[in-house]
């Protein structure tokens, strides 16, 4: 048994000529909750685009649970149990959170099924726990447009809770957030980390500090080093490709 369920091997992806990720090799264990730092220009999005089939490695390979995902299309990639929070949320607006994750947690994954078919109980159980879980289920029944952004951002990633993910890819949860928001933002994902994979990208060291089991920073689209945060914060090498990017 496999127990990585995230390896990418000698990854290298060039954009015209310039290597957006280059030679990178990473693994997570199943179960683990890591965290992705690295200063802008790391390659940090490219590395979420290659794992969910968004763009092709130029050399190298991406496997899931042992899978080879090359040439594999996005909802392929998607069904194999990858799920994907982007930096904006994307929900549905005008509907409720109760109705968001009822959409996206429709088993059948049958369109008209979606629209016009009822939750059964246990569909409605395993929603009610989800809300609890993500702090909404006093405005379960509200439109979602009069979320807080926090609470756009909660909803999201109870969507993707919803589609029953093994590993949750998670890009810059708590950018604009109060610190309040973000600090809950953390504890649901290590709410989460207790029955899934998680790999959050992130920039705030203070939320990076509250979740962080280990951490991997990015430079220049290879990993620089990896550790506990106090190791990766101590690092010099750390410290110096932030500083730089600081300076520049």
């Amino acid at each position: 048994m496999n127990a990585k369920i995230l390896e990418t091997e000698n990854v290298t992806v060039s954009f015209d000529g310039f290597k957006a990720l280059n030679q990178l090799n990473f693994s997570m264990d199943l179960g683990e909750l890591r965290v992705v730092i690295g200063p802008n220009g790391a390659g940090k999005t490219t590395f979420l685009d290659v794992i969910t089939g968004k763009v092709q490695p130029t050399v190298g390979r991406v496997l899931f649970k042992g899978k080879n995902l090359r040439s594999l299309p996005e909802h392929q990639i998607a069904r194999l149990g990858i799920g994907r929070k982007f930096q904006t949320p994307r929900i549905y607006l005008n509907l409720t959170p109760r109705e968001n994750l009822e959409i996206t947690s429709n088993r059948n994954k049958n369109a008209f099924s979606t629209l016009f078919g009822r939750p059964d109980a246990a569909e409605k159980n395993s929603i009610k726990g989800l809300l609890e879980t993500i702090g909404l289920t006093l405005k379960a029944d509200i439109p979602a447009t009069l979320l807080s952004h926090g609470e756009k951002q909660r909803l999201e990633i109870g969507m993707l809770v919803a589609q029953s993910p093994d590993l949750l890819l998670v890009d810059e949860p708590v950018a604009g957030l109060t610190d309040e928001e973000t600090y809950n933002i953390g504890e649901l994902l290590l709410a989460l980390a207790q029955s899934h994979s998680i790999l959050v990208i992130e920039h705030d060291m203070e939320f990076v500090r509250q979740i962080a089991r280990k951490v991997t920073v990015l430079h220049e689209g290879s990993v620089l080093c990896e550790g506990s945060f106090e190791e990766v914060q101590n690092d010099s090498r750390v410290i110096e490709v932030y500083l730089g990017q600081q300076h520049e």
